[in-house]
């Protein structure tokens, strides 16, 4: 059986590919040139079955075994266009640039992880590099992998790169709509009681942003509005993008109605309400004390970081919804994540390795 090289050489291979993999752009759509480049260092890495499958992600398996596998899977894709500039720069101990760790350095690190897990037995593990987890790409990826998997998979463990010293075992949940409210329109002067759609727009919006849940962590955010067609006309239409954030299923699903009644209350007579869903993450959570939680607890304790219990949106939502355990760690430790100056410490990445290795291990250990 082969031995494991060390953590410090994987971490000085997995700089490198970050630094490859942050240089092409990678919208939510447009992963492929991210997913060739995985496929052909997996490939290379001798992993076993890689392949891309028909929802563009990229699949390899690390080690064999038995019983219900182990899957931990990595985002392609970015929130940056193309046209945004893909410098990667090292300076300080630090790496810089749009992506480098949300989340090039987790993806980079995938193979890392098989290599860390060569020399070991137990279930299989699976490394998938999935796509569509940012904004509207709606887990498109994960789900796809959910999907297409055909054995039983006990624990699904989501790299977000700098995450390093936070577990989360909350999925926080989301709803996306695009309101749009159209209607006849007028003059503003001849035709002052003519229903506006961007007056109603408005009020629908100063009441969605007062909607809260007792006893539940929410957010109620308007990212984007618009309308009209003149300052002295009645506005024809008018438009503007939701998104509810909660960290329980239920509290998600109490905001969605109250925006719906919000939205319905404003709807003056003549005017019509279309709502599109632009996108829906379910809410989910574990246990503190179950034992893939205990693990990664215990991994990050023994390697002297405190862990901090978070509720974040990742892949793992999707693997919540289906009543598999999941969680999402991180690799190394960084900032200005979804801006150009984004960036991540150089250093930590050996123990981050090292850590998610030892909680796949811990792990194995509490479901023997």
């Amino acid at each position: 059986m082969m031995t494991a090289p060390s953590t410090a050489l994987l971490a000085r291979v997995v700089l490198e590919r970050t630094i490859a993999i942050a240089r092409i752009p990678a919208p939510s759509g447009s992963e492929t040139r991210r997913a060739e480049l995985v496929q052909g260092w997996w490939t290379d890495d001798g992993w076993d079955k890689v392949d891309i499958d028909e929802t563009g992600n990229v699949w390899a398996l690390a080690r064999s075994g038995t019983g219900g596998a182990i899957v931990v899977c990595a985002h392609l894709d970015t929130v940056f266009p193309d046209d945004v500039a893909h410098d990667v720069r090292e300076a300080d101990g630090r790496l810089f640039g749009p992506g480098v760790g949300d989340d090039s350095v987790a993806v980079a690190s995938l193979s890392a992880v098989g290599d860390l897990l060569r020399s070991t037995s137990g279930r299989p593990v699976w490394l998938v590099a999935t796509v569509g987890e940012e904004g509207l790409g709606n887990l498109r990826g994960i789900r796809g992998a959910l999907d297409h998997f055909g054995s039983p998979i006990d624990v699904v463990i989501a790299l977000e790169g700098n995450y390093l010293g936070r577990v989360s075992a909350t999925g926080v949940g989301s709803i996306r709509w695009r309101v749009n409210v159209t209607g006849p329109g007028g003059h503003a002067w001849e035709a002052p009681d003519a229903p506006s759609a961007i007056h109603a727009v408005a009020a629908m919006v100063a009441e969605i942003g007062t909607l809260r849940v007792a006893d539940a962590r929410t957010a109620v955010n308007v990212g984007g509005i618009g309308g009209g067609e003149a300052i002295n006309a009645r506005a024809r239409s008018a438009w503007f993008e939701l998104d509810l954030r909660a960290d329980d299923a239920a509290a998600l699903d109490a905001l969605g109605l109250g925006a719906r009644s919000a939205i319905d209350h404003h709807v003056d007579e003549g005017l019509e309400v279309r709502i599109e869903e632009l996108g829906r993450r379910p809410a989910g959570r574990l246990d503190d004390d179950h034992p893939l939680v205990l693990a990664a607890i215990s991994a990050l304790k023994s390697a002297g970081i405190e862990p901090a219990l978070v509720a974040t949106s990742t892949d793992a939502n999707a693997a919540h919804d289906r009543g598999i355990p999941a969680i999402a760690l991180g690799i190394t430790t960084g900032g200005g994540e979804h801006t150009p100056g984004e960036w991540i410490d150089v250093a930590p990445i050996a123990d981050g390795l090292a850590i998610l290795a030892a909680t796949i291990a811990s792990l194995e250990e509490a479901l023997a």
